[in-house]
């Protein structure tokens, strides 16, 4: 992972500084957050590397946030998802156990679980509640690192439980949105729909045309041959190629559900869901000492 370090005014009392850690592997994106005058932070959808063929795990992206935190001299107060992934494992709590700090996701996360729940098949013991996670963030709620200040907006869509943090001019919107060349979101994992979706970015267009977007993806849109996760509202609602200010709600469902149809399973969505809806803890070991994943066959 490659950091990059964007700083931006939050108020005039109080600077927030971004740094992006980009994950090809996954085309992921971990946002360390944090308040310049406090050494407060938040590290947003942290990544758990797995190799898939060989079922092991490796924590050199993480790894990579941590000697940043450290060498800065921050405190993890806040470590965030903006929604259960299906195309990377969380390490959250690997972090959590390295620096510390609260693992939290969006209230509506037993939405998630309650529809997983049923597809692995998993015991009565896998609570459908989000107690997993240390604290369900309900829209409007209010994240503090220090003196800075920021603030959840709910933004179902992608999924049920989807959130956006906004932290001064910035708002990390999880997978709602991509570069304005890219677009937006699928809408066909379940739970998911696009007419919410839809609902979902035009409430995140509301804000400030400055306001910075920051995705949690890139896929490297045809064309462009560097790979980017910051937009601005402005530039997303002149250029996205979905839903630009110029395209209807019709329009946006009838683009987004013939599209999705085409759109084959992230690779790594049957381990990263099972470990996710769990706030990134493996399932229970067995007899042998080891964690197992299930793959339902036919089942998806």
């Amino acid at each position: 992972m490659n950091p990059s370090q964007n700083p931006a005014q939050n108020t005039a009392q109080n600077t927030v500084e971004i740094q992006a850690f980009f994950d090809p592997a996954t085309f992921t994106v971990t946002y360390l957050v944090s308040d310049l005058a406090s050494k407060s932070a938040a590290i947003i959808d942290a990544v758990l590397d797995f190799d898939a063929k060989s079922g092991r795990t490796d924590t050199r992206s993480a790894d990579a946030v941590i000697a940043a935190v450290r060498e800065q001299g921050l405190s993890v107060e806040w470590i965030l998802e903006t929604h259960v992934h299906a195309d990377h494992l969380s390490a959250a709590p690997y972090i959590q156990e390295k620096l510390g700090g609260k693992i939290a996701i969006g209230a509506k996360v037993p939405l998630v679980q309650e529809t997983f729940k049923k597809l692995f098949n998993e015991d009565d013991d896998f609570a459908v509640d989000g107690s997993q996670f240390d604290v369900l963030l309900k829209d409007g709620d209010t994240i503090e690192l220090g003196n800075l200040k920021g603030t959840v907006m709910e933004t179902p869509g992608h999924t049920p439980a989807c959130v956006t943090y906004v932290f001064g001019d910035a708002a990390f919107v999880g997978d709602t949105l991509f570069q304005p060349d890219f677009g937006t979101a699928r809408c066909d994992f379940p739970g998911g729909d696009a007419e919410k979706l839809y609902t979902s970015i035009h409430n995140i267009l509301e804000l400030p045309s400055e306001t910075r977007i920051f995705t949690c993806h890139d896929y490297l849109a045809e064309g462009r041959d560097e790979y980017a996760w910051e937009s601005t509202v402005g530039e997303q609602k002149a250029k996205n190629v979905h839903i630009n200010q110029n395209v209807s709600q019709d329009e946006f469902i009838q683009m987004r559900t013939e599209k999705d149809k085409t759109l084959e399973m992230p690779v790594l969505i049957l381990p990263s869901v099972q470990v996710n809806m769990r706030a990134g803890h493996m399932p229970k070991a067995e007899a042998n000492g080891i964690s197992y994943l299930k793959i339902p066959v036919n089942g998806v």
